[in-house]
């Protein structure tokens, strides 16, 4: 019997070692497919600039041209009334000139209109490119998932059957909830600080032109603008270290840290109210406590925000000797809690970290009514 039990076990690992190689294998096919569309999507993205600034200079072009057209239409007009009074050679020189600008307005018809086919083909290219990266972006989130389940602790499943699939369910969701993190945390730096600093190198080019063309008034002008820019960006930097780890956490302790939180959250969010009340003693806790709490009460208010697009929010807490009682409120859209979808990692997150406290969480909400967030937690003696 033992015997059998071996062989199912080698089995197994002989599958997931070969499952391996194929998943790892696939990832870096949809990574270079991926990686290829980028720069295949860069590379048509300056081809589309330079044939908008290509066809700013034809139209430019073909109103000067109409221009002359108009002009020697008008010459062949009065060419026509005072026929006499002009020679052969200047009557052939105008028609000459009025044929050749004819001629040379209908070539910038048609090469604008090729530019304009080949802008539009371009624009249907991107789309199409964009939507391959987004999907090669989510499938090597998902197969990230599948190795690292694939490198866990899948040799015990033989050995232990009974509790695999808590593990399993356990495991995946919070392998989940870090990939959805990191990839949210891309996007956030990829369309924060990254464009903020991309339009900064460009803004710096635009000064000097405006410099050399303009002079120094619209210059520092332009700079001026250019320095709310950086702070822009700046700021964007800082608020999303400060969403990873605020410091202000380890110096001066929960309360003042939520404070600072919610007032900087309420002003990112200038349409919201957030309000903020603190019972009892402000005293230091045990560093997971403080921790624990900061990130369920930061996950219930970005979920009033992103989600709910709450307008009001409301964050009490109080501090008794033997547990802390929290509650965030909001006006925002809130959900059906009864025929409600399986929860999201933010939500199974909140849950997590109220378990790791011996704490308890309940969630109320109805659609229209807003949500209720109540947490209690147990201190220490």
């Amino acid at each position: 019997m033992a015997k059998i039990q071996k062989i199912n076990i080698k089995s197994i690992d002989e599958i997931r070692e070969v499952m391996l190689e194929t998943v790892i294998s696939s990832k870096s096919d949809i990574f270079r497919i991926g990686e290829k569309s980028r720069q295949d999507y860069a590379n048509m993205r300056d081809e589309l600039n330079n044939i908008k600034q290509l066809m700013i200079k034809l139209i430019n072009e073909e109103e000067r041209l109409e221009k002359q057209v108009h002009d020697a239409r008008l010459t062949l007009s009065e060419l026509s009334v005072n026929f006499k009074a002009y020679s052969e050679a200047e009557v052939r020189e105008a028609y000459e000139k009025a044929h050749q600008l004819q001629m040379d307005l209908s070539i910038n018809w048609q090469y604008k209109k090729q530019l304009l086919d080949k802008r539009d083909d371009l624009e249907r290219r991107l789309l199409g490119l964009d939507e391959t990266i987004n999907q090669a972006d989510q499938l090597i989130s998902q197969i990230s998932v599948v190795m690292n389940y694939l490198l866990s602790d899948l040799k015990q499943m033989g050995e232990e059957y009974e509790n695999a699939k808590a593990k399993q369910d356990l495991g995946l969701k919070i392998i989940e909830a870090q990939e959805e993190e990191r990839k949210r945390l891309s996007r956030e730096i990829h369309d924060g600080p990254a464009q903020m600093l991309a339009n900064v190198i460009m803004r710096s080019d635009l000064i000097e032109r405006v410099y050399r063309e303009r002079g120094p008034e619209e210059a520092f002008s332009e700079i001026n603008s250019y320095k709310k820019m950086v702070r822009a960006a700046l700021y964007e930097v800082r608020r999303i270290i400060y969403d990873l780890r605020p410091m202000a956490l380890d110096d001066l302790g929960l309360v003042p840290t939520l404070r600072k939180y919610l007032r900087t959250i309420e002003e990112y969010h200038n349409h919201s109210k957030i309000e903020f009340t603190s019972v009892g003693t402000e005293e230091r806790l045990p560093t997971k406590y403080e921790v624990g709490l900061f990130r369920i009460i930061q996950e219930s208010v970005q979920n009033a925000l992103k989600h709910a697009n709450a307008c009001s929010i409301k964050v009490k807490l109080e501090m008794l000797k033997s547990a802390i009682f929290v509650s965030i409120t909001d006006n925002g859209a809130g959900f059906n809690a009864i025929n409600t979808k399986p929860e999201s990692f933010g939500i199974i997150g909140m849950r997590e970290r109220a378990d790791l406290l011996h704490g308890e969480i309940t969630i109320e909400s109805k659609i229209g009514k807003g949500t209720s967030v109540t947490i209690r937690v147990p201190l220490p003696s």
